[in-house]
């Protein structure tokens, strides 16, 4: 009798041929999503791209390091089409308006410091675009975001990505169970950014020295208040620069001009100890001033939370584990202490400056590489 033999299993995990296994490839124009599509493609996987019209705020459209608008959309059309796969765009202004941006504006003006990007992934890429992916009968739905999805005893898990300087695992924490099942990541195993753009010069690619994008995709040059001013007609309204006792420091031109943390551009110089914005009254349309100590926080109250561990998030009354306040920082020791299965009190063992309303606390596994999930920081109020 013929002995069994396992089905060979595929780099995307399924148990068929490369040919049968559908695929839908985010392309936003850029070189790492570029080099997903076209590696799957000369694998063999029935490829679909797929490109989300996001926003045409004028400028956008020639502005060279943005993302799906004008020039990046041409540039995943011709990516596909040099690699022989069926690209299509759609239209999702409105959805990305009204999902995204619209919290942005709101956030911004009630003194939060907001990561749309976030908002963007959960709301629209792994929501509306995960949807399509399923529509069109694919098999999953990859992306090139730098993380990584690993098989763990309970299934699928949520990992940093190799290359620790291209890690976007602070961006995905709102990944649910069941949309990580679905989706893969071929890019967070690699050991550098040189390596993907080695792999898109070796597929001959266009966009193989296209550069990075930057900032937040519909806001042109990093400039918030001007986005905010254009969404929200008389935002910028003047008020005071007070300090932490309500002595008048100076004037400012609108408090969506500052964020918790700064130090910069106060106008207030000449004092002896260099002060930070500590706090945004935008009710009272005040900025508070104080020294830095007042900008440590231990203490930080989080909702709206994704958990991605193995039991019920308010199993246990604590849970000690590493998060990140920021994107740009590195992961610190903490307790996290449930008040809900989507709310708690994170206690920072090292406390924290800059810590703000808006801003994610993402949960990671202490010396490990597992992301956990993460909530949104608020005020706790």
């Amino acid at each position: 009798m013929p002995l069994d033999i396992a089905p060979r299993i595929n780099s995307l995990g399924f148990a068929k041929p490369e040919a049968d296994t559908r695929v839908v490839v985010a392309m936003s124009g850029g070189v790492d999503s570029s080099v997903v599509a076209a590696q799957l493609a000369e694998e063999g996987y029935d490829v679909v791209g797929v490109t989300l019209q996001l926003y045409d705020h004028g400028a956008a459209l020639a502005k060279k390091g943005a993302c799906c608008a004008g020039l990046d959309i041409h540039d995943a059309r011709r990516v596909a089409e040099e690699m022989g796969f069926p690209h299509y765009v759609l239209d999702y202004e409105n959805v990305f308006k009204e999902a995204v941006i619209d919290e942005f504006a709101d956030s911004y003006l009630a003194g939060a410091t907001p990561v749309p990007c976030i908002r963007c992934n959960e709301r629209v890429k792994f929501k509306d675009l995960l949807e399509t992916a399923r529509d069109l009968e694919a098999d999953c739905m990859a992306t090139g975001h730098y993380i990584q999805r690993k098989m763990g005893a309970h299934g699928p898990e949520l990992h940093s990505a190799k290359d620790v300087n291209r890690d976007q695992s602070y961006f995905l924490f709102s990944t649910t169970p069941e949309q990580l099942d679905y989706l893969r990541f071929p890019l967070g195993h690699l050991p550098s950014k040189d390596a993907t753009r080695a792999l898109a010069a070796k597929y001959g690619l266009s966009v193989a020295d296209k550069p990075d994008s930057q900032d937040i995709c519909f806001v042109p040059n990093g400039n918030y208040a001007s986005v905010i001013e254009k969404l929200r007609p008389g935002a910028a309204e003047p008020g005071e620069i007070v300090d932490t006792d309500g002595t008048v420091l100076g004037q400012h031109n609108g408090v969506l001009h500052y964020t918790v943390g700064q130090r910069r551009g106060l106008g207030i110089g000449g004092l002896e100890t260099p002060l930070y914005v500590v706090k945004l009254d935008v009710d009272a349309r005040r900025v508070i001033v104080g020294p830095k100590e007042l900008l440590s926080t231990a203490i930080v109250p989080v909702r709206e939370i994704n958990w991605l561990g193995d039991d019920a998030f308010d199993a246990v009354p604590e849970r000690h584990v590493s998060v990140k306040v920021r994107s740009t920082r590195a992961p610190r020791e903490a307790v996290i202490r449930p008040l809900s299965s989507t709310s708690a009190e994170i206690e920072l063992l090292t406390p924290e400056e800059g810590v703000s309303p808006g801003q994610a606390c993402v949960f990671y596994e202490t010396d490990g590489s597992r992301i956990l999930g993460g909530g949104w920081i608020w005020r706790g109020y």
